[in-house]
């Protein structure tokens, strides 16, 4: 075993291992909301925060698998206003940073009201979908 397979392994277990919300926070410096689902807990941290309308921002994240959860192969990031029934004029691109942290760039709410925020994790074959809700007034 090499030494990037023991590392590669090592940071596996440790997001695999973080699993609470409280937990999933402190692996991130900065993160002021945290959301669950039946598999995974997200932490995640807004830049700028809060959001303003019209404007690029970023976010930075942490996946942790639940008890029983296998970790993420793929995450993606993306936002529509249910209320409008659209989306985001902007396709936004995900860098994974080890250790089961991301980062989002170019998200842009282009006016204000209800959006929501949508992580979708995909692992063995399966996608599931944590949606956090924003309000921008």
């Amino acid at each position: 075993m090499t030494v990037a397979h023991a590392a590669g392994l090592l940071a596996t277990t440790l997001a695999a291992a973080v699993c609470t919300a409280q937990t999933c926070g402190g692996t991130l410096a900065g993160t002021r909301h945290v959301v669950e689902s039946a598999r995974y807990t997200i932490a995640y941290a807004l830049t700028p925060d809060p959001i303003p309308v019209g404007q690029h921002f970023v976010v930075e994240f942490a996946v942790c698998a639940r008890a029983g959860a296998k970790s993420p192969q793929a995450v993606r990031v993306d936002a529509n206003m249910p209320d409008h029934k659209h989306g985001m004029n902007y396709r936004p691109g995900v860098t994974p940073n080890g250790a089961g942290t991301y980062r989002a760039e170019g998200l842009l709410f282009h006016m204000p009201g209800r959006w929501d925020l949508t992580f979708d994790v995909d692992a063995d074959d399966a996608t599931e979908r944590v949606i956090d809700t924003i309000r921008l007034e």
